[in-house]
Parts: C-alpha cells; sequence; structure tokens
C-alpha cells in the first residue's frame, strides 16, 4: 500500500494485487484495517479511526481506492459514486489485440453468485445489465498490448468480462480465459486514475496510480505509453 493522497476527508492509496478492499470470508487483513493502522500511528489517535469504504477494486486488481475518513464524506461519495460523477480509468494488458485500435464496448451481464463470475450477451436477457466502456490501445509490444479503459457502467468483473467477451483477456485473468496465471497471482488490471471534485472543499481532484514496480512488463507497458504519448 502507498499513500498517494490525503487531507482532512479523504486518502486514496494505490493498493497491491494481493491485498483485499474490505474483509471477506479469507479473514485475510483488508486493506481498511491496515489504513487505520496507519493512521492511528501517524497521528498518535487513542481511540478507534473512523474509515469508510467508499468502492472496492477486485482482490486481484492493483490500483487507486479512495477511502473516507469522515462520515460527511463518506455519504458525499457515496452518492457521487452512485451518480457517475466520479471518473475511473483503468490499465489493462492483453495478449491478444482486439479488434479495432479502439472502441466502444456494449454489453448486458449477467452475475453467477455461486462462481462469482459474470457472462456478456450481444443481447438483453432477463436479469442482465448493461454493461459499456470506451478503450483505446495506448501501447505495443512484441506479445502484448496495453489498453486505457473508460467505464461508463460499474458492473461486477465488467471489465475483465467484456474484454473476454472480444477475445482479449486480461494478461494472468484465468477465471475468463487466460492462458496461464501471474507470477503473483494477480492479473494485469490496474486502476490508474481517478478524478472527482472534492466533497467537501469543492476542489478538483485528480490521482495517478503508478504501476506496479515489482513487475517488469508493467514497467515496460508504461514506458511504451509514455513514449507513445510524447509523439502525439
Amino acid at each position: 500500500m502507498t499513500v498517494l493522497y490525503e487531507d482532512n476527508h479523504l486518502i486514496i492509496v494505490n493498493k497491491n494485487t494481493s491485498e483485499i478492499v474490505q474483509g471477506d470470508k479469507t479473514g485475510d487483513t483488508p486493506l481498511s484495517e491496515t489504513i487505520k493502522e496507519w493512521l492511528k500511528k501517524k497521528y498518535d489517535k487513542p481511540g478507534n479511526v473512523y474509515l469508510g469504504v467508499t468502492h472496492r477494486l477486485d482482490r486481484p486488481v492493483s490500483g487507486a481506492v479512495v477511502f473516507a475518513k469522515t462520515s460527511k464524506a463518506l455519504s458525499r461519495l457515496n452518492d457521487m459514486f452512485r451518480n457517475g460523477e466520479v471518473h475511473k480509468t483503468y490499465w489493462a494488458i492483453v495478449k491478444n489485440m482486439p479488434p479495432c485500435e479502439s472502441g466502444r464496448l456494449h454489453h448486458y451481464l449477467t452475475r453467477d453468485e455461486k462462481s462469482n463470475k459474470s457472462t456478456a450477451y450481444d443481447a438483453p436477457r432477463l436479469g442482465a445489465k448493461e454493461a459499456e466502456l470506451f478503450y483505446r490501445v495506448i501501447a505495443k509490444s512484441d506479445r502484448y498490448c496495453l489498453l486505457e479503459i473508460i467505464l461508463k457502467t460499474g458492473r461486477h468483473h465488467q471489465i475483465r468480462c467484456q474484454l473476454a467477451k472480444i477475445g482479449s483477456p486480461i494478461k494472468g485473468d484465468l477465471k475468463y480465459g487466460a492462458g496461464r496465471s501471474n507470477p503473483d497471482g494477480g492479473i494485469s488490471l490496474h486502476a490508474r486514475n481517478i478524478s472527482f471534485i472534492h466533497p467537501v472543499s469543492k476542489q478538483e481532484i485528480s490521482v495517478t496510480a503508478p504501476v506496479p514496480e515489482n513487475d517488469n512488463l508493467w514497467q515496460a507497458m508504461a514506458a511504451a505509453a509514455e513514449r507513445e504519448n510524447e509523439n502525439l
């Protein structure tokens, strides 16, 4: 965990692939508890530390996660997430190039609770939720390409499921058709940037999370994306 931004109301951290945002049946220590301990030590707080979970990232995903340090910030952020006022950009490494260099993906997703997996369909069906995202290829290597993804809806496993549907599963994502796992057990999906109007101060907040530093492919793809961007 690396702290990317902090003020009186918010803290934004860069989550590692192995970390869970909130407690689950595994019993592993969640990121929320790790941050509480960090805040307790930093500010020498004697009692309990307040921390609200505003959104989640799947365990195998890395990147920016926002937590609320006050109840006022939590309730306002919850409304902002619900109303689509928080803008998230993801990066994904895939082996198979998408059919087009950029495009809009629109599907209907159903979720199977037992297998914890979503399925994408081209046409509406009973119980399915509409899913939409935009993507573009921002870097390429001999074997992989890096996609930048902007979510328009926030469905269960949406990016993982929709990319698999077009034949471009995320590297390491065995659940959605990748050929092999990543060494750390994570998948090559990273919450790269999060931006919104601060729920209390009303200032514009935009935070970019560095890609995993111990992953050579991530480092190479990020450098390639930077070079491409400079050439534009």
